[in-house]
């Protein structure tokens, strides 16, 4: 919490030095890496907590804590920033904020995380916090197969996608549209209106938006002040007639405004094609680099592969929501998109960073499909804790956040959810069914399958004990 509240600090002070304009993605920037801060100290603390539970001193446990979670925490902040680094090159407006405040974020947590936390955590030490039971051993979870049921979680994976496709078809036959887009994405109505008075935006907030969104139907209202004057400038979705002349009475009535005074017209899009092309390309160049440098870094592509595909089914779940709750699809879209986007990878690395461990010390003849299911395990509570920790950020958005704010973070709730179903049933089976081929025999880390006599071998001794 105090590396956290330092953190913060630096982030506030460097945006302000840098003068980054400060637009909704660009917030989500800071949102994700503060998540990802938070996920760094979570893996450090979990492996302490492992290396106590091994037996070891606190002192070495503090040690080995922070060397052995060190290159977990590298490899998902590099690729965070690789797609913070194409996003800023080849993204456009308010793709261009959040990548900038990403890449600020994610740097700026790696820093606290490896020195900062390391220098509070040693001087706590120091100070006379030296008990074991201060710091906690790491539980003991019951054995699991996630690898025997991963057809039965990938099935959950897929239905979820489904659904989505299925309510976009659904709702395009109706002529609805297969997306809610707003009116960032289509145009829509601006109406200009002089007021009875000059209000302050929490004002606008609470009192205007309402009377608007209860014509349109959405909570895709923009709201702005004319400078200088009670003007104020009300953006919606396209309005007929019938809606136009609905929402010019409640304003007279609401609010005692001149109707004489108040003046429609439709407007444009702000977010071009180009602009969106612009931002696919950038995820797919991202994507493709992600994909070399995990490759590179372990030395086996199926791990890059399979961060990719964990990525699409968060990405996917996530525009299922959008499908199903005809939430608006404009700016706020952009910015859920490309924080789960980050978010995803860096979660997919931690756990094939200890399937790589585990394979590197491992015997010749261990079972890769138990290493799989151990490493899982091992990192399961971290997956969980730096998720509740992120959803505990999200809801608290949700809750005192504008209706606005609430259609950027129900989404961001979604895929922090699929994110960690997908951590935790999907991305470590994925790689295990795509290095020993589904259908062939299981492989052992020397890449032979076990022998009949040693599997019964193992069986027997595992029942004996």
């Amino acid at each position: 919490s105090l590396a956290l509240i330092i953190y913060t600090g630096l982030v506030m002070v460097t945006v302000n030095a840098f003068n980054i304009t400060l637009t909704l993605p660009g917030i989500a920037g800071i949102i994700l890496s503060i998540g990802m801060a938070v996920d760094a100290n979570v893996i450090i603390f979990a492996r302490v907590k492992e290396e106590i539970s091994a037996g070891k001193s606190v002192s070495t446990a503090l040690e080995q804590g922070f060397h052995n979670s060190m290159s977990a925490i590298i490899d998902g902040n590099v690729t965070t920033l690789i797609t913070a680094a194409v996003l800023g090159i080849k993204g456009s407006g308010t793709v261009k904020g959040f990548a900038q405040t990403l890449a600020l974020g994610v740097v700026l947590s790696m820093f606290t995380a490896l020195f900062i936390t390391r220098r509070i955590i040693f001087a706590f030490y120091a100070m006379g916090a030296k008990d074991e039971k201060l710091y906690g051993k790491a539980m003991e979870l019951k054995p699991f197969d996630f690898v025997k049921h991963f057809k039965l979680f990938l099935a959950i994976g897929i239905a979820a996608v489904a659904i989505g496709f299925v309510a976009m078809g659904v709702y395009s036959s109706q002529g609805k549209g297969n997306l809610n887009y707003s009116l960032d994405f289509k145009g829509g109505t601006s109406t200009t209106v002089t007021m009875d008075k000059e209000y302050t935006l929490q004002e606008l907030d609470n009192t205007v938006i309402p009377v608007v969104e209860s014509v349109t139907g959405d909570a895709d209202v923009q709201v702005q002040k004319v400078s200088g004057g009670t003007d104020i400038i009300i953006k919606t979705r396209t309005l007929d007639l019938d809606e136009r002349n609905e929402l010019d009475q409640k304003l007279v009535s609401n609010f005692g405004v001149d109707q004489t005074t108040i003046q429609s017209d439709n407007i444009s899009s702000t977010i071009s094609k180009e602009m969106r092309s612009d931002a696919v390309t950038a995820l797919i160049i991202a994507g493709i680099l992600i994909l070399i440098y995990i490759w590179f870094r372990f030395s086996d592509f199926r791990f890059g592969t399979s961060a990719i595909i964990i990525l699409a089914h968060d990405v996917l779940v996530v525009l299922t929501c959008y499908a199903l709750l005809r939430i608006s699809v404009g700016n706020t879209f952009i910015a859920c998109m490309l924080t789960i986007v980050g978010y995803s990878i860096n979660s997919a690395i931690v756990i094939f960073d200890r399937i790589r461990e585990h394979l590197a010390s491992a015997r010749h003849d261990t079972s890769v499909r138990d290493i799989v299911n151990l490493s899982i395990r091992q990192t399961m509570t971290r997956s969980i804790y730096t998720n509740l920790t992120t959803f505990i950020t999200i809801a608290m958005l949700f809750i005192l956040g504008n209706s606005q704010l609430r259609e950027f973070s129900l989404p961001l709730a979604v895929g922090v959810v699929a994110g960690t179903f997908s951590d935790v049933f999907l991305s470590g089976p994925t790689w295990y069914y795509l290095k020993t081929r589904t259908g062939k025999k299981e492989k052992t880390v020397g890449g032979k399958a076990p022998s009949k006599a040693k599997a019964k071998a193992k069986a027997k001794a595992k029942a004996k004990k």
